[in-house]
Order: C-alpha cells, then sequence, then structure tokens
C-alpha cells in the first residue's frame, strides 16, 4: 500500500468515527425535539460505576401488560403500546413483537411472563439517570423521600417518545428537576 491508499484509508476511519456518535446524537435530539413526552412513575437505587459515574438507576411502575399470548423468551425484544391514563401518567396497552401500526410505543426486553395473571413483565431501555457526581447521592435520598411522602405520583421521569424510540429527558420530585430540588 502507498502512503496515499493509507492517507485515504485514515480519512474514512476519520470520517467514520465522528459520523457514528453524532448520527447517535442527532437522532437522541430529534426525539427530545419531535417526539411526545410522556411521564413515567419511578422508584429509584443509586448506583456508582468506575466507567459510568454516578447515576440513579430508575425502576418504573409500570413494567407489566396482561397478554393473552405466551411463548415469551427472556430478554426478547418486545414492542410496548403506551397511553396515557386519566391522571397523566402513561399506562402499558398492550405488547407485541411486532412494530405497532399506529399509536405510541416503546422498545422493551421481556424479563418474564406470569401465567397465574396472564401478565408480561419487562424492561424498559431508559432506566439509568446521570448526574454531577457530587448530586447523585442526595438526589438518590431526595427520590427516595419523595416515594415514601403520602403524596400519590409526586416522581416521575419525563420521557419524550417517537416512532419508538425513547430519551429519559429528566426526573422530577414534586414537578421540581431532581437537580434543582436536591439544590433546595
Amino acid at each position: 500500500m502507498t502512503r496515499k491508499h493509507i492517507l485515504i484509508v485514515f480519512i474514512i476511519v476519520a470520517i467514520a468515527q465522528i459520523a457514528v456518535p453524532a448520527q447517535m446524537i442527532f437522532g437522541r435530539e430529534s426525539v427530545l425535539k419531535s417526539g411526545t413526552a410522556f411521564k413515567f412513575k419511578t422508584e429509584p437505587i443509586d448506583p456508582s460505576d468506575p466507567f459510568k459515574g454516578k447515576y440513579i438507576i430508575l425502576n418504573y411502575e409500570m413494567d407489566k401488560v396482561k397478554t393473552k399470548d405466551s411463548g415469551w423468551v427472556r430478554h426478547q425484544e418486545v414492542y410496548v403500546q403506551i397511553a396515557n391514563d386519566s391522571t397523566g401518567f402513561v399506562k402499558a396497552i398492550s405488547a407485541s413483537t411486532d412494530v405497532p401500526n399506529s399509536g405510541y410505543f416503546v422498545k422493551a426486553k421481556v424479563n418474564w411472563q406470569t401465567v397465574r395473571d396472564s401478565s408480561l413483565h419487562f424492561s424498559l431501555p431508559f432506566n439509568e439517570f446521570y448526574m454531577k457526581e457530587t448530586k447523585a447521592y442526595d438526589a438518590e435520598v431526595a427520590h427516595r423521600d419523595a416515594q415514601r411522602d403520602s403524596l400519590p405520583k409526586n416522581t416521575y421521569a419525563l420521557v419524550y417518545i417517537k416512532d419508538g424510540e425513547a430519551v429519559l429527558d429528566n426526573v422530577f420530585i414534586n414537578e421540581i428537576p431532581i437537580a434543582t430540588f436536591v439544590e433546595e
């Protein structure tokens, strides 16, 4: 290979290394700008990872749906159709291995199926909320305390959804973004 060929290969690799992350960023920004916002009720825990930093893992109340289908496989991709309930929070309507033709849906992973009550339990892909390292522990404590509060539905995650793609925008306690809540 000549120097000219090496230079061409180098330029192609460099462009690919910039294009792939840029496409991911622009895709998420598109969901945030033109997607529809849904409120997901949360239940948190606060882990730490040396590579990811401090973040809050969010468990969601909406983690199952009634289904007559059987034969679900653990970690199988599933499309969960959603809608807002009467209180403004998201609820699961149905689950399918096929992309729904209409309505809003999120991609999820099957955890297990309970035959007794015909429910399919699943995991949502937007379960990590990253924060400044100095605020993560205080945020986890504030979120846990808010969960114990007698006010119903006072902690939730705001998630934007567009064509099945979901982006976690923020976590709220009593309608206040969690980072702001921790500062108060």
